[in-house]
């Protein structure tokens, strides 16, 4: 079963920023962002060829990122080439990303180290925290907090965490400087009306009044703490200097929260999707997410999405029209060699793929003036099992697309002392426009040239 709205394919919306664009009568170019209104109907312009010079001259797109995980991975002797470098020859699931060939990377021998424990380490895929089974384990921050702390609150939604069949009270893929879980949305109407509905003005109202309640209460805890300030030792002064840090960013967010709140929400032609409540329905669940993701990023309400896919809570699931999967999804992942589960996980591998590719051509398909979303968007999939069968956390299956870098190759790194995957995502941080040379367990930014 596929999606039912066809539309959901392809989407036009016009983004609410507040301002209209300054009336020039000299000339006849026409902006994208044009919107013709009427009787509380939006229509958004079709690309006109007078649009084209108002292109040249905007700034270049901004950049964007996309992050996937599901977290018992897939097959690795079928995902991994045989062969490095850009030659290499496709695998029997990279076939099926073949027309796509140039828009992607793919990597070997990445892991973090000290991330080891099974599927304990699902939560440690964007952070790299080491020791996930140790007593008193904490996490550490994820790659996508960590971008959004450093560019700022450039959207409505800094960020956006997303899930598919989420136990969304113990998995994430979402995690703050302190270490705590941020709940992943399994809802796309619920995400819907969140990036383009707009409430009435007595909800807006209240939304600003517990925004300015909630600075308020930063206030008076910014004054206690200073009086103390003179009483304290160096190294609480050191501690109490840290904690106002935080609280001066906390405010600063609360204030960008403000200022989006009393924007207009973008336009779109589309209706709220209908959520599929049948968990049996992985792939149309986990399609449909992908569409939403899409146009969070396309209506530019976020630029930061993490997506997790959780096939360790999914029960049996419909494979195909006519097929159900033998076990639920972590037995199955358990195969023992058996022909009948290792040849359905490779049908449930390759349909991932599959969507993994509808949507990098859906993201090619959209123009940003001059240039493609995908141009501007990373796609990251992977995950933190290398080896569900055998609850390896090494050797894990990465693949990178889009985001305008240098693809189209097999990089291959040692397989027995894995280069850290924190590497890689350190330059993407900077490909982000991040300046950091280190995020995790890092020891390097990985060269994409």
């Amino acid at each position: 079963m596929m999606i039912s709205n066809p539309t959901y394919e392809r989407a036009s919306f016009s983004r609410g920023t507040g301002k209209q664009p300054a009336a020039d009568s000299s000339s006849p170019l026409i902006s994208r962002r044009c919107i013709l209104r009427a009787a509380g109907i939006s229509l958004v312009l079709p690309w006109l060829e007078s649009m084209q010079a108002v292109h040249a001259d905007e700034t270049p797109p901004p950049r964007r990122m996309l992050l996937i995980s599901n977290n018992l991975g897939v097959l690795p002797q079928p995902f991994f080439p045989s062969e490095n470098g850009r030659n290499y020859r496709l695998s029997p699931y990279l076939e099926e990303l073949a027309a796509l060939r140039e828009e992607f990377s793919v990597f070997s021998g990445l892991s973090h180290p000290g991330v080891v424990g099974g599927h304990s380490t699902e939560n440690c895929f964007l952070t790299g925290a080491r020791g996930p089974t140790r007593s008193g384990f904490r996490n550490q921050i994820s790659l996508d907090q960590f971008a959004a702390e450093a560019l700022g609150q450039q959207t409505r939604f800094p960020t956006l965490n997303l899930g598919v069949n989420i136990d969304k009270a113990n998995r994430s893929l979402s995690w703050t400087r302190d270490g705590s879980l941020l709940p992943a949305e399994d809802s796309p109407r619920k995400l819907f009306e969140r990036m383009f509905v707009g409430g009435n003005p007595l909800q807006a109202d209240r939304r600003l009044h517990a925004l300015r309640l909630q600075r308020s209460i930063l206030d008076a805890v910014r004054d206690d703490t200073r009086r103390l300030h003179g009483r304290l030792s160096a190294q609480d002064r050191r501690r109490v200097d840290q904690y106002l840090s935080s609280i001066r960013e906390l405010e600063q967010r609360l204030q960008a929260a403000a200022t989006w709140e009393q924007r207009p929400k973008p336009v779109t032609e589309l209706s709220p999707p209908e959520d599929i409540l049948d968990g049996g329905l992985f792939f149309e669940k986990f399609e449909l997410m992908l569409s939403m993701a899409r146009l969070a990023l396309e209506s530019d309400s976020t630029r930061i999405v993490t997506l997790m896919v959780d096939a360790f809570a999914t029960g049996v699931f419909q494979i195909d029209a006519e097929t159900k999967s033998l076990n639920d999804y972590h037995n199955l992942s358990h195969h023992g060699q058996v022909p009948e589960k290792v040849a359905q996980l490779e049908e449930v591998d390759r349909r991932q793929m599959r969507l993994l590719r509808d949507l990098l051509q859906d993201l090619a398909a959209v123009q940003e003036g001059q240039a493609r979303l995908l141009d501007s968007t990373m796609v990251l999939y992977g995950s933190n099992m290398g080896d569900s069968n055998t609850h390896e956390n090494t050797n894990l299956p990465i693949l990178l697309a889009g985001g305008g870098m240098r693809h189209g190759e097999h990089r291959v790194f040692d397989r027995e002392a894995n280069t850290p995957l924190c590497n890689l995502f350190v330059s993407m941080l900077q490909h982000l426009g991040v300046e950091t040379d280190a995020f995790g367990t890092s020891t390097a930014a990985l060269s994409m040239s």
